[in-house]
């Protein structure tokens, strides 16, 4: 586990001004920041005012003889241009280094999007494990339902509250990424078994589960882990459960969605990161097309 580190870099403090950004986030920063940190007083600066755009580049240029991926170079270099932007307004350094600091451009990497067989694995499992409880059940094939028919991030899943979804009117309220709040509609499949589950939801109930709509044996909130382990269960490839989101989001373009409801539905502040999947889109019909036309 990283150490905390403070003084006289005032990570801590940095990642303490960070709001309307969620755990995962604020971890990424400041795993990002650490590894600078540690990488930097080998010799070459123990203060952020002794970093200069020199050092900042020769750390980039490290960063990709140790192969690392481009996006994760790029994700780092934008911890670092966050990061002495607020040391610049806090006083901490005089001059910014990381002003204009560019990075490798991401590889573009295509969203994978689950396939018939495996999304059936994962919703409509054949075999049945039979001495698994009732409520357990019900409860996965709720989560999985949600997470594919409404495009959730996991995490967004997890912070789910019994009254944020509206059985009747079959729409889930998500907040999502900056504390923006979205309402997104539920699948038929998705709100019969949220039904089910809120039938048997009261077997794990105790005085730990609060509101919370979906729990683990112990009562507790579900964490994004219990839903990782659901899916290894269930899957018949490795996958992850942000799969889902790209299959729902894929689907709604090969059937026809515009960008815009796309991106209102996925919760994106910009429709650039929605526009990929169009590129999913034409690379599964360029599947199809080569796969099943005589001349192609």
């Amino acid at each position: 586990m990283k150490q905390p580190v403070n003084t006289p870099w005032g990570v801590d403090d940095f990642i303490g001004s960070l709001t309307s950004v969620s755990e995962n986030t604020l971890a990424a920063y400041r795993s990002d920041l650490v590894d600078f940190v540690e990488w930097a007083e080998r010799g070459l600066a123990d203060a952020p005012a002794k970093v200069d755009r020199l050092i900042l580049r020769r750390y980039l240029a490290y960063l990709g003889t140790r192969d690392f991926a481009k996006r994760s170079i790029a994700r780092k270099a934008s911890s670092l241009r966050r990061y002495f932007s607020w040391a610049r307004r806090t006083g901490l350094i005089e001059i910014d280094p990381a002003v204009a600091l560019r990075s490798p451009s991401g590889e573009g990497r295509l969203p994978r999007v689950l396939d018939g067989p495996e999304l059936q694995s994962l919703l409509e499992p054949v075999e049945v494990d039979e001495s698994e409880p009732l409520w357990r059940r019900r409860r996965n094939d709720a989560l999985l339902e949600v997470l594919y028919g409404s495009g959730l991030r996991v995490s967004e899943l997890c912070n789910l509250d019994i009254d944020s979804v509206d059985v009747k009117r079959s729409v889930v309220t998500v907040w999502g990424k900056g504390g923006k709040e979205r309402r997104v509609p539920m699948s038929l499949a998705a709100v019969e078994t949220v039904r089910d589950w809120l039938k048997s939801r009261s077997e794990v109930v105790d005085e730990q589960s609060g509101v919370a709509l979906f729990l683990n044996a112990h009562g507790k909130r579900l964490g994004t882990r219990d839903v990782r382990r659901v899916l290894d269960e269930r899957s018949v490839n490795p996958t992850h459960p942000h799969a889902l989101r790209h299959t729902y989001a894929t689907h709604l373009l090969d059937g026809g969605a515009d960008l815009r409801s796309v991106q209102e539905l996925l919760g994106h502040s910009d429709v650039a990161t929605t526009q990929r999947y169009t590129h999913v889109s034409k690379e599964r019909l360029r599947s199809v097309y080569t796969s099943t036309h005589p001349r192609a």
